[in-house]
């Protein structure tokens, strides 16, 4: 499936600090979402399904567990 990501709104995290690192997200129709690099906002973009988003999300937050 295509989605069109010319209209998206994309936001950075309010946690983020600023550096290279950052990534973008925007909320898209039908649950989906979307994930870009904020440095380079004409390159790629992955999209996820709402599962495929709280399967990923669930891992990080994992993850940031066991970095603590």
């Amino acid at each position: 499936m295509t989605i069109d990501l010319s209209d998206a709104q994309w936001f950075k995290s309010s946690r983020s600090s600023g550096k290279d690192e950052c990534v973008e997200i925007a909320w898209l129709p039908g649950g989906h979402v979307g994930v870009r690099h904020s440095k380079k906002p004409d390159g790629p973009a992955l999209t996820f399904t709402p599962s495929e988003w709280d399967a990923f999300t669930a891992v990080v937050r994992q993850a940031r567990r066991y970095d603590r």
